[in-house]
């Protein structure tokens, strides 16, 4: 699960290696906002230029959810994906359950929650077989929904708690959180993201390499949290072996649901 994803404009291919080395664990290669009009053609062939040379990025593919675009975006995914060219999946962004049930060749998707319509159709678009992960773009939702959030986004939990409830319920990787745009606000980024951690997501979308580390931080287990997450299984597990359904830890009772949590820590524990 991807605790960073990184935007680079698809039209600076340039910056993909380096967006890559920036420590995020995936980039977004994005055909979609990050583009001028003109150059969207361009944007869609260094792309596929540069994922044909890097087979196995963990780069994602954001296209354009446009009826004069959404068409010729596919097209170059299922080539790659008929190729054999492995990377990580689309982005579907202003998503529906239509858009993201388009045939992008089996392809992995995460639907960014970015419109009224999606938040209506979310758990249908959970539901979508090649949907893996849910993502909220909060600026276009706050634009399309006439919101204007306050400094703590209090106006936008209802929708962030949605996302959640349908990624679990749809057994879907956790959510990953909308953008931090104040490059700025270091102990801005920080908070929300740990705000966004404790309320069931797994990252975020970042757009410039210098919110990476505090991302990442935000998202990973602390060394005491990562030993008190083993020692909870440990001892949960010797239960179990011998017959009993819970433990107690220097005085706390530990059952199945304190297990659940020990181990949805130990899956936020980076593999590289």
């Amino acid at each position: 699960m991807s605790r960073t994803t990184l935007y680079v404009p698809g039209d600076r291919p340039d910056r993909f290696d380096k967006a890559l080395k920036s420590g995020a664990d995936a980039i977004i290669c994005d055909l979609e906002d990050a583009v001028a009009e003109a150059a969207k053609a361009t944007a869609r062939e260094a792309v596929g230029q540069w994922l044909r040379a890097n087979p196995g990025a963990p780069a994602w593919v954001r296209i354009n959810n446009r009826p004069d675009m959404v068409e010729e975006d596919a097209e170059l995914v299922r080539s790659l994906i008929s190729d054999g060219v492995g990377f990580a999946g689309v982005v579907v962004p202003k998503a529906d359950a239509a858009a993201c049930s388009i045939d992008f060749g089996g392809c992995p998707v995460t639907a960014l929650i970015e419109s009224a319509v999606g938040v209506a159709q979310i758990y249908e678009i959970a539901a979508v077989p090649e949907v893996v992960r849910l993502a909220l773009g909060e600026a276009d939702l706050a634009a399309d929904m006439g919101m204007e959030p306050s400094p703590d986004a209090l106006e936008m939990w209802p929708i962030r708690t949605r996302v959640v409830v349908a990624s679990v319920g749809e057994g879907l990787e956790a959510p990953c959180g909308p953008v931090f745009t104040n490059l700025d606000d270091d102990a801005g980024l920080v908070a929300t993201s740990e705000s966004l951690r404790r309320h069931g997501f797994g990252g975020r979308s970042v757009i410039h390499p210098k919110q990476v580390d505090a991302v990442n931080a935000a998202f990973t287990p602390s060394d005491d949290e990562i030993a008190r997450a083993k020692g909870v299984v440990a001892a949960f597990e010797e239960a179990t072996a011998d017959g009993r359904a819970v433990a107690v830890i220097d005085g706390e009772f530990i059952d199945a649901a304190v297990m659940r949590w020990a181990r949805a820590v130990l899956a936020r524990v980076p593999s590289h």
